[in-house]
């Protein structure tokens, strides 16, 4: 491509990260001619400057989609199987479990909730499984400068000065979306004064395929089941804290930050020992104004961020990708294809958001007597078997 040249594709993806990089490989699946770019190039290492070291729980809708689109077979041997999702109170006078209650996918069907994976390596079987795609082209390096949309069309300007003509342009470009802006969509944020550390684990208790979170306060303490890592069992963790006790944790010495760990996982995988190092995300919820413009479709961060509880996060994207897909037929772009995308998914993924921001708060927490009526109201709903049903039903998006 030469710039100053304008060039035709079905389908530009502005954002190469896990959403975009699903979204590339989808509508190629589909038959378009796709162009994926990102201003930065995927890390693809663990143990990589700047690699992504959180983990990702495919729920069972997003799984099907990504059969469906070619994706699974390559994912599939790297996937931990998620069969319980187990939630602990230890919100009494001590980080110890005071209550355990444990939703078991066995109630509601024959496979587990999702299968759990390193983001670093989604990234990295993504891009390969992109480079065998004739009709796809990855560019990392490059990004999105500019946005022009006509009823033929978007014209999309890129950092390296070309142009691309979309039928779709699709903005998975993140929270802070260089599409959504370049449209003038605004956003309503919900601000926690959070941040999340990410990082690894061994342990002494094999995890069994269950996910815990422990609520006590500042926000949920979740383990996620990973492979056994040099022979002991792992899991990815998610520790979320006000922004100024994460910047105390991530500053202690290691066997400090290790003592700090350990109370607070309240003892339910054993003793935990530190595989991987630290890394650190801010927790907030937005949801754009609206998800689409002309020939735009705004999906995954680029509409919505929710805090990381309950695995919703990348799940409610690909709930996005697979309604466009669905809403798109033979016709990307089409602007009653882009209506409807906007109508079937804004209102649910607003509704998501608003109880995942309810479950976060009552997390963060600090008050006892709150802290009580959190763990009454946890062991009350859960003892209902048609409500708990209808919760799990509701966590995995099904009707």
């Amino acid at each position: 491509m030469i710039a100053g040249e304008t060039h035709q594709t079905d389908v530009l993806v502005s954002g190469g990260g896990i959403a975009g990089l699903v979204a590339a490989a989808a509508f190629g699946a589909q038959g378009f001619s796709v162009r994926c770019v990102d201003p930065a190039p995927p890390v693809t290492d663990e143990g990589a400057d700047g690699a992504d070291l959180r983990t990702t729980a495919f729920l069972t809708p997003s799984v099907a989609l990504l059969r469906r689109i070619g994706l699974w077979d390559r994912l599939a041997p790297h996937a931990t199987p998620l069969q319980v999702m187990r939630i602990v109170d230890a919100g009494g006078a001590q980080p110890v479990a005071r209550l355990i209650r444990d939703f078991d996918a066995s109630e509601i069907g024959d496979q587990p909730f999702g299968w759990n994976l390193p983001n670093w390596l989604l990234r990295r079987e993504m891009s390969a499984r992109l480079a065998e795609m004739d009709n796809v082209r990855f560019q990392p390096g490059t990004g999105t400068a500019g946005v022009v949309t006509r009823d033929e069309g978007a014209i999309v300007t890129l950092s390296d000065g070309r142009r691309i003509r979309a039928r779709l342009l699709v903005g998975a470009d993140g929270r802070n979306s260089p599409v959504r802006q370049a449209l003038g969509i605004g956003v309503r944020t919900f601000r926690y004064g959070q941040k999340a550390l990410a990082f690894a684990v061994t342990h002494e208790v094999p995890h069994h395929n269950v996910s815990t979170e422990v609520h006590r306060s500042g926000g949920p303490f979740t383990l996620v089941p990973l492979p056994d890592r040099d022979g002991k069992p792992c899991s990815a963790v998610v520790w979320m804290e006000s922004g100024g006790e994460v910047a105390r944790l991530a500053a202690l010495s290691p066997d400090a930050f290790e003592a700090e760990l350990n109370a607070r996982s309240a003892g339910v995988l054993g003793h935990l020992t530190l595989a991987t190092r630290l890394t650190q995300w801010p927790i907030i919820s937005q949801i754009a104004h609206r998800f689409t413009g002309p020939r735009t479709a705004l999906i995954a961060e680029a509409a919505h961020v929710v805090p990381p509880i309950g695995a919703q996060g990348l799940n409610m994207s690909l709930a996005d990708l697979s309604a466009l897909l669905d809403l798109s037929g033979d016709e990307p772009g089409h602007p009653d294809g882009l209506a409807a995308y906007d109508r079937a998914r804004r209102p649910e993924a607003y509704a998501r958001l608003l109880g995942i921001d309810a479950l976060n708060r009552a997390s963060q927490t600090g008050i006892r007597p709150l802290r009580d009526l959190r763990a009454a109201a946890l062991g009350g709903l859960y003892g209902i078997a048609p409500v708990r049903r209808l919760m799990m039903r509701a966590g995995l998006g099904m009707r």
